[in-house]
């Protein structure tokens, strides 16, 4: 696994793939920031947070799609299933490579906070010059690392399905854009059987507790069980292949 993990991570600096995931990530994600706070003169990041969530849904899935998509292309998957490890950790690997690329964003994103506290030392206005709240903005860090999470694994399990990137980013964008517009839709239905069951589905509001500063211990266990589950189905698909 730590094999596997080193290969990839040393895939996205020694080519383009790290810098340009990086690089969009971190712009995109200013440019958020600045339209939530800045250009409306507000130190609340409850909005920024939660666009951030649109951002990954198209952001993270341009990086798990060459996680297996491109060995099938290049016809080097059959060196990994071949290989001296076993198909979890192959899986695991990737998945760790991808979260550690996730976490290195969500770092150097961080810098981009410091404009708001002294920003809210210079405004004139009683209620802009309120600071960020800093318990907030942790709590909506490790909100947004877990939805990421579940995001990358649900990516890498299609990334598994096909040797077409293209369609794995497509498919992959529009499973979480699903997973995301039940939560914001899901009031707009009468039936209250259905509405629980799309309720419990939904990503996105399990994650609205977060932006109160709030940790729900259902979500963290719900977001670490969807990563499980999607990764559980990836090996299922690499040892299909491997035995079949």
């Amino acid at each position: 696994m730590i094999a596997i993990f080193k290969r990839e991570m040393r895939a996205y600096f020694t080519t383009s793939t790290g810098y340009i995931f990086l690089s969009v990530a971190l712009a995109l994600s200013g440019i958020v920031l600045g339209l939530t706070t800045l250009l409306v003169k507000s130190s609340d990041t409850g909005m920024y947070f939660s666009l951030m969530l649109f951002v990954f849904m198209i952001i993270l899935p341009v990086l798990t799609m060459k996680t297996f998509s491109e060995e099938r292309r290049t016809k080097t998957e059959q060196l990994l299933l071949t290989a001296p490890i076993s198909t979890t950790q192959m899986v695991l690997g990737k998945f760790l490579s991808c979260f550690c690329m996730l976490l290195i964003m969500l770092a150097i994103n961080c810098i981009n906070f410091i404009p708001l506290f002294t920003y809210a030392d210079t405004t004139s206005s009683a209620v802009t010059s309120m600071p960020p709240n800093v318990a907030m903005i942790i709590g909506n860090l490790l909100a947004v690392m877990l939805v990421g999470m579940s995001f990358i694994a649900i990516g890498i399990f299609i990334s598994s399905l096909t040797e077409n990137q293209f369609a794995a980013v497509v498919i992959t964008i529009g499973v979480l854009l699903v997973f995301l517009l039940i939560g914001i839709f899901n009031g707009m239905i009468e039936n209250n059987v259905i509405r629980t069951i799309l309720g419990w589905l939904s990503i996105y509001s399990r994650y609205t507790n977060f932006t109160y500063a709030v940790f729900d211990i259902d979500a963290l266990i719900y977001y670490m069980s969807i990563t499980g589950v999607f990764l559980f189905l990836s090996v299922r698909v690499f040892e299909s292949r491997k035995y079949n």
